[in-house]
């Protein structure tokens, strides 16, 4: 799955994520465990009726049942957390960190504290699942029937809840789905419903994203008769479909599962959960186009959102509202919405969300003809991808080094049983020592033997796992879709260069390649099709440029070639042969169709100006300026290349100037253009 394809997709599930696994009310309270879990879930949408009604029910005198009184306390800190009273939830927490029987609760509700200020709460959850799992016995298969007596079931479904959004938002699909089975187990224990159908629905979605579209069809239809008869219940069912929908590339059932969960949550009287199905809705109209309708639907979720002081949500809703008014060319209430973005801030351990974001103003600005605007967008998008890849290869190497630590522990282990099993029968064969001398010589050999045969496999076991290092090493230098080099081995080359030959400024020359409209080719023929379209490219443009060139996936739809030494005529030639090999020959998409895909082009040579201007940049610079003149071609129609022809400045910090104002520049001289059209 492509990275932006992963933000968009993550980005929905963050917005259902704490409505959906939120503890569910039995239908007839039968303990009091059961009846504060209806408690926490009645506060989701009606939190001061929710606070009035544990207050009534107050135990005057807890009889002096200490972990009792505990959970009674975690129950006040999550009603006053789902009505936005942060501080007094802490404040809670203070006070069950104090108690033995409440330090795994005081975790839990921090942790649930620092999901409903958009913040990662995963070492918190850690903390309090260790406790909580040990005491429910959640690693026995399957669980004690009934549940230990100092088992705090709720408590421990709220932790694997959180643990699951956590690995889900760092791309951890098989962790998060061994955890969702977990939680499958425990809900099946207690018997309640809503939270079967929550989980079931939200293991359809990580099914669906590990491609396994059989084993996701089973569990949304487990999920769907679950929720047979009752409106909240299907409403659920509704949402997950709608993800489905989108991660299929269908807007249509998209949009219309979202309207059917509007219409359950206004039966179900749950004010918040509706204003945050009308928050996916504004995402679904923006992405097919019905702008008005998005912010009809925003502006009523809005003080909906506010009042219950859903930061999170807010967040993203005003940074959807303002993708949308972006589109409508309505700027400056565009901005007004990204200054509130800012002010409520947001996880920044949640890099592949903030780069979605960024990437999705980029496209909007650009599209709207805002050029800076996009391009501070984009560059800072850049920089959270590239982090975000950083911090996903390193979860990958950490999970490698941990899978090969498990096996030689349990290598050490299968030895240490062996020598056991030898030193038992030594002791036992000293009562025949004389008798049978030559037996227990045979059994010492034997031994040697058995420690050479275990350290040679041990070597063995050493020996690949240095070469899957050397390959993991490899493959983080590739892109997985296309095969080209990535960023990251671009990265490598420039700093390489730049030690070794370049120490005085970048040398050699850049194309910049953009695909035309490729986002509505994801949309209309949807994702499978997108990514035949970038292969088909990717293998163009590699057929397009000689065999010593560099070809680069930059991101997404977008390639960068650096070329190390061509003349002026040579890289538009070059240029020429790289648009006319993409948009000449129809692109098959493997279902049957094919589409015409162009793209748009900006080249340059570097130092600008020839050698003896002098006008030496840094690598960076210099891909600056061939995005620059990328953006150039995109402004002027797209289906073109636009290359720097000529450029006039007495110093570098003049030229870095003309880059501010390159339109300015090229109208008053200081910058000559060279543009050349695509295939008709």
């Amino acid at each position: 799955m492509s990275a932006r394809r992963w933000g968009l997709l993550r980005s929905a599930v963050a917005l259902l994520l704490a409505v959906l696994l939120a503890p569910a009310a039995w239908a007839a309270p039968e303990s009091e465990p059961q009846m504060l879990s209806d408690l926490v879930r009645r506060a989701y949408d009606h939190p001061d009726e929710a606070l009035a009604q544990l207050s009534q029910r107050w135990p005057a005198d807890f009889n002096g049942d200490a972990s009792r009184e505990a959970a009674w306390l975690f129950t006040r800190g999550r009603v006053l957390l789902m009505a936005g009273r942060t501080e007094a939830a802490d404040e809670l927490a203070g006070r069950l960190i104090a108690r033995p029987e409440g330090v795994d609760r005081a975790w839990l509700l921090r942790a649930l504290i620092q999901e409903r200020l958009g913040q990662s709460a995963g070492r918190l959850v850690e903390r309090a699942l260790t406790g909580m799992a040990r005491d429910c016995q959640l690693d026995r298969q399957p669980l004690p029937q009934p549940l230990p007596s100092g088992c705090d079931a709720y408590g421990a479904a709220e932790a694997l809840r959180l643990i699951a959004r956590e690995q889900m938002a760092q791309g951890a699909l098989i962790s998060a789905e061994g955890q969702l089975r977990r939680l499958l187990a425990l809900s099946q224990q207690l018997g309640d419903r809503r939270l079967l159908v929550s989980v079931q629905g939200l293991m359809a979605f990580v099914l669906q994203l590990q491609e396994q579209p059989a084993a996701a069809r089973t569990a949304l239809q487990a999920a769907q008769e679950a929720a047979q008869g009752d409106a909240l219940s299907q409403t659920f069912v509704y949402a997950y479909t709608s993800l489905l929908a989108r991660r299929n590339g269908d807007p249509v059932l998209q949009r219309q599962s979202l309207e059917s969960a509007l219409e359950s949550a206004e039966q179900a009287d749950a004010p918040h959960l509706l204003a945050v199905t009308r928050a996916n809705l504004v995402d679904a109209y923006m992405h097919q186009g019905l702008l008005k309708q998005a912010l009809a639907q925003g502006r009523l979720a809005l003080p909906v959102l506010q009042r219950f002081r859903d930061r999170p949500f807010e967040r993203t809703l005003h940074h959807n509202l303002a993708v949308a008014h972006i589109k409508l060319r309505q700027f400056d209430a565009a901005r007004q919405e990204l200054v509130r973005v800012e002010e409520l801030g947001s996880d920044r351990g949640d890099l592949a969300q903030h780069a979605r974001e960024l990437r999705e103003l980029a496209d909007a600005w650009a599209e709207a003809g805002q050029y800076k605007e996009s391009l501070n967008a984009f560059h800072a998008e850049r920089d959270l991808s590239a982090r975000a890849n950083e911090r996903n290869r390193e979860a990958a190497m950490e999970e490698l080094r941990r899978k090969y630590d498990s096996a030689s522990k349990q290598r050490d282990l299968d030895l240490l049983a062996r020598d056991g099993q030898l030193k038992d029968q030594q002791l036992a064969n000293r009562q025949l020592a004389q008798q049978v001398g030559v037996a227990v010589g045979a059994l010492l050999l034997l031994s040697v033997v058995l420690i050479g045969v275990t350290l040679v496999r041990m070597r063995r076991a050493q020996a690949r796992l240095t070469a899957n290092q050397d390959l993991l090493r490899a493959q983080s230098e590739r892109d997985p879709l296309t095969d080209l080099s990535n960023r990251r081995h671009f990265l490598a080359v420039m700093e390489q260069r730049a030690r070794e030959v370049d120490r005085e400024g970048f040398q050699g020359a850049l194309m910049m390649i953009d695909i035309d409209h490729f986002k509505h080719i994801n949309d209309q023929y949807g994702h499978a099709a997108g990514d035949a379209v970038i292969v088909a490219v990717a293998r163009r443009i590699r057929d397009a440029v000689r065999d010593a060139d560099l070809v680069v996936r930059w991101g997404g739809e977008e390639f960068l070639v650096y070329v190390q030494q061509a003349s002026g005529a040579e890289l538009a030639q070059m240029s020429e042969r790289v648009l006319r090999g993409i948009g000449t020959t129809p692109i098959a998409t493997g279902d049957g169709r094919e589409l015409r895909v162009t793209a748009s082009l900006g080249f340059a040579s570097f130092p600008l100006g020839g050698p003896v201007a002098g006008l030496r940049l840094h690598w960076e610079q210099a891909v600056n300026w061939a995005d620059m003149v990328l953006y150039k071609a995109k402004a002027e129609g797209r289906n073109r290349a636009v290359g720097i022809a000529d450029v006039q400045a007495p110093s570098p910090e003049a030229l870095a100037a003309l880059l501010q104002d390159l339109d300015g520049a090229c109208q008053g001289g200081q910058v000559r253009l060279l543009t050349l059209s695509g295939p008709a």
